[in-house]
């Protein structure tokens, strides 16, 4: 189950990345189902994240800290192992 949960987290953590790689090319409100998919699984870490960021004019930490609190929650899962 520890094994399971940490795969989820690593899979999160590569569609973090490939949401700030395609914030680059492509516009957030695109309807490609692809984009879609990527918003809507990464959102519900990245949106409260941002939230207690300060504003830093254009540049968006949020995918960076998230991707930090799934590594601190990867190593409580190994230790837990």
């Amino acid at each position: 189950m520890v094994l399971l949960a940490y795969n989820v987290l690593q899979l999160l953590k590569y569609l973090i990345i490939i949401r700030a790689i395609m914030s680059w090319f492509v516009p957030p409100t695109s309807r490609h189902p692809i984009v879609a998919f990527v918003y809507r699984v990464t959102d519900w870490i990245i949106k409260p994240v941002s939230e207690m960021l300060p504003r830093t004019g254009g540049i968006d930490f949020a995918p960076l800290a998230a991707f930090f609190i799934i590594i601190l929650f990867q190593q409580i899962l190994l230790r837990l192992a």
